[in-house]
């Protein structure tokens, strides 16, 4: 399976445990067993798994910090669709940019915005990242840790 269609099941996963408000895990499993569009590795399913899992543990920093740039449109009157691909997008950047470069990340999101999203999601993603890379920690701060 090629990295964007991973992104894309992550996405879709993401979607579909938002409306979970309890333990995402059966839900989860759920769609990893059985909606998957096609076949995965096992490897690929744990990578999923994990993705899942960290953002939606992550969920309140996530949404904190789209909050923090979003002019006029916070988290609670974004659409569904737009808030996960943002979540995606800010994890990979955040706790997955030794493997995911930030341009890449930013690229998939507006991608899947324009698949996924309004008609303007695609311009909306890329405006709330292009915010959120300022805030990012640098390089060298991530090596002191």
């Amino acid at each position: 399976m090629k990295r964007h269609e991973m992104r894309e099941q992550i996405f879709r996963m993401l979607f579909g445990v938002e409306f979970h408000t309890e333990d995402i895990s059966e839900p989860l499993e759920n769609y990893i067993e059985i909606s998957l569009d096609e076949p995965a590795s096992d490897e690929e399913k744990e990578e999923m798994r994990r993705m899942v899992l960290g953002i939606s543990e992550k969920r309140a920093e996530l949404d904190s910090m789209i909050d923090s740039v979003a002019e006029g449109w916070k988290t609670a009157r974004m659409g569904r669709a737009e808030l996960n691909i943002l979540r995606l997008a800010l994890y990979e950047m955040l706790y997955d940019s030794d493997r995911v470069p930030v341009k890449v990340a930013i690229n998939e999101a507006v991608e899947l915005a324009k698949e996924y999203g309004a008609d303007d999601a695609h311009a909306f993603v890329n405006g709330i990242l292009a915010r959120l890379i300022d805030r990012l920690p640098r390089e060298t701060e991530k090596e002191k840790d």
